[in-house]
């Protein structure tokens, strides 16, 4: 009988202890119908817990394969070396900063301290990388904390209802993530315009009280004016606003979800747990929609994991708020230039609203600068007139006494 049947004989039954386990088989009597002690078999559960590896078990999943996976340090047992932590390897390298050549130094240093032989630095890499590459498909993507934001808009839309009509009036919900926390946030706007868009990512950086080094970006028009073989190309103001921030742009690949899978999972639990649990209010301003979302995200950030201990607050303040860059000075204001013409009742029109000048400019040309809050006028270059800027329905009139005639 040559060594290799007799491993396969005798080879652990990690099979039938997550089967059983399953079936919801107390641990006791797991232990008992496998002949294994009580404390091996929890501990074959509890790392096929922490990896995710749940029934009905794959073909490919045979008691070798999770042996492999569950305890890869024991394929290194009987080398004379000292063997590699790969769940401390793994763990380490989510953190900002940390890469193998430093860890095997580590490593190095534990050795020596120990009078223990260290695997070369060729070697540690080379197991570890088969350790990771071979079971990329059961390992949870880790994400080194403070590193990358990703940002996108939900599929299932909100809605006001108008006072006067009655009509239902379609809101969209702009939804950012922290991959390594899962901490999100969450604000609901009229339209998915570029000036949406840029007030959304202010906000966010806002709430989160610090900047990520990466923003993620779904291939929205509103952020990507296109694609090209070398890169994208980014919308001018889009990229003026993470040049403010300090921030790098990678928008996520075409039809590649895994780009940024933090946010797609977030996106269908926001939809689920903020959109459609208010499904039955009725809101007539954005203000009420955006004050009762606002509290549902609290409730949102603050559930306990079903995995882990704590919550997505918890795992922000613990693990990457301290990583996160510091926020500029002041917020990125956005401004648009526009040409409008003065009418004879001393006004231009701005977006469908109205806004004042002295009258003298009546059928002069003027130059408007546009932010989010407020409205500039110029004639030559010198101001002659500055008002806040007006939202809501259309025809609104901002006057002010001193440009009447």
């Amino acid at each position: 009988m040559t060594l290799k049947y007799m491993e396969v004989i005798f080879m652990f039954q990690y099979r039938k202890i997550l089967e059983m386990h399953s079936e919801v088989f107390s641990l006791r009597s797991i232990a008992s119908a496998t002949r294994n002690a009580h404390q091996k078999v929890s501990e074959v559960v509890q790392k096929a817990e922490v990896r995710d590896i749940a029934y009905p078990l794959t073909d490919e999943m045979t008691d070798h394969w999770l042996e492999e996976l569950l305890f890869p340090e024991k394929a290194m047992e009987g080398s004379g070396y000292r063997p590699m932590d790969f769940e401390y390897i793994h763990r380490e390298l989510g953190k900002k900063g940390v890469n193998l050549k430093l860890l095997h130094h580590e490593y190095e240093a534990k050795c020596r301290a120990e009078n223990a032989i260290p695997y070369s630095y060729r070697s540690f890499l080379r197991y570890y990388r088969k350790f990771a590459e071979k079971h990329k498909a059961t390992m949870r993507i880790k994400r080194k904390p403070g590193e990358i934001l990703e940002v996108d808009w939900a599929g299932t839309t909100g809605f006001l209802v108008d006072r006067d009509t009655g009509e239902k009036v379609k809101v969209y919900a702009f939804v950012a993530t922290l991959p390594c926390s899962q901490y999100s946030y969450v604000e609901v706007f009229l339209s998915m315009d570029l000036s949406s868009w840029i007030i959304a990512h202010r906000h966010a950086y806002g709430y989160f009280q610090g900047v990520a080094e990466i923003l993620v970006a779904d291939n929205l028009k509103t952020g990507v004016n296109e694609h090209t073989k070398k890169q994208p190309v980014l919308n001018p103001t889009y990229k003026d606003m993470t040049n403010h921030y300090h921030t790098i742009v990678m928008p996520a690949r075409v039809r590649t979800p895994k780009d940024k899978a933090s946010v797609e999972g977030s996106v269908r639990t926001i939809s689920t747990w903020i959109i459609a649990a208010l499904r039955h209010n009725r809101f007539f301003t954005l203000k009420e929609w955006r004050k009762e979302a606002a509290k549902k995200l609290e409730e949102f950030n603050h559930r306990t994991f079903t995995k882990r201990e704590g919550s997505r607050w918890s795992a922000f303040l613990g693990e990457e708020k301290p990583y996160l860059g510091s926020l500029p000075p002041t917020p990125y204001k956005m401004y648009e230039w526009l040409l409008a013409k003065v009418q004879p009742n001393y006004h231009v029109s701005i977006k469908r609203q109205f806004y004042s000048v002295p009258y003298e400019y009546i059928g002069n040309e003027v130059d408007i600068k546009l932010t989010d809050d407020l409205i500039e006028i110029f004639y030559n270059r010198m101001r002659i007139a500055s008002h806040k800027r007006l939202y809501g329905k259309y025809g609104q009139q901002a006057t002010l006494r001193a440009h009447m005639p």
